[in-house]
């Protein structure tokens, strides 16, 4: 079974400083059918103005993921780390038992665009931390990169560590380049697509979209336009 999501069809908050758009139902966006796919529960696009962010505030019990694509994320939390996060890396928080952090865009211009997203972890109560790597362009051209998973399979590929049943792969497509992914039965997949043009699995995919897929074997990206991919492989 394969669900498409348009792009057009999320939430969207606009707060001056940030405009976000919601896959799933988030803070004031509230959708009872789309309130996350498996154990995925927040894909949120937001583009934050220069000079501004995300002040401190708290979390407990979830896997935060942050993929940049545009500009620079300044991080700063509770165990003392403080980085900027940039295009082509991957961060990951574990909120576990409690972290306070803020996000921030120190650009005088130019926004920070990225993805925030959130898994749920492999249980509850886990000590917070903190992981960030980065991926070049040539790792994704014209494939499915491995860029986070749990430790075992992590550790092998060279990928962040995301204490949950869940698997992100990322992809860069222009042209011929393609891609095939097994799908693992009684799992489910979802493609979001960041930016360009992409087909997956038949369906034409534009910047913003994305597909969930359940009970399929294969996973198929083709017929890429500048096309930036994240898949999650999930449990359901």
């Amino acid at each position: 079974m394969i669900t498409l999501r348009r792009s057009a069809d999320r939430g969207f908050a606009d707060h001056g400083w940030l405009k976000s758009f919601h896959t799933f139902s988030f803070a004031d966006y509230h959708d009872p059918q789309h309130m996350g796919f498996g154990n995925l529960r927040v894909i949120n696009e937001d583009r934050i103005a220069p000079g501004t962010g995300f002040g401190t505030h708290g979390h407990r019990d979830m896997e935060i993921v942050s993929y940049v694509l545009e500009g620079a994320l300044a991080h700063k939390d509770s165990m003392g780390n403080g980085t900027a996060i940039l295009p082509g890396e991957v961060q990951r928080m574990t909120a576990g038992s409690g972290v306070r952090h803020s996000e921030f865009n120190h650009a005088r211009d130019g926004q920070t665009h990225f993805l925030q997203i959130w898994i749920l972890p492999e249980r509850g109560g886990l000590a917070p931390g903190y992981e960030q790597l980065a991926f070049s362009e040539a790792d994704k051209r014209g494939r499915l990169r491995l860029v986070a998973a749990p430790a075992a399979r992590a550790a092998a590929a060279g990928a962040v560590t995301l204490h949950a049943d869940a698997a992100i792969h990322a992809g860069l497509f222009d042209g011929a380049e393609r891609a095939e992914l097994a799908l693992p039965p009684g799992r489910c997949c979802w493609v979001h697509l960041a930016r360009g043009a992409l087909t997956v699995n038949g369906q034409r995919l534009q910047a913003g979209d994305a597909l969930g897929l359940v009970d399929e074997a294969l996973l198929t990206l083709e017929a890429g336009e500048g096309a930036e991919v994240l898949v999650f492989d999930l449990s359901r």
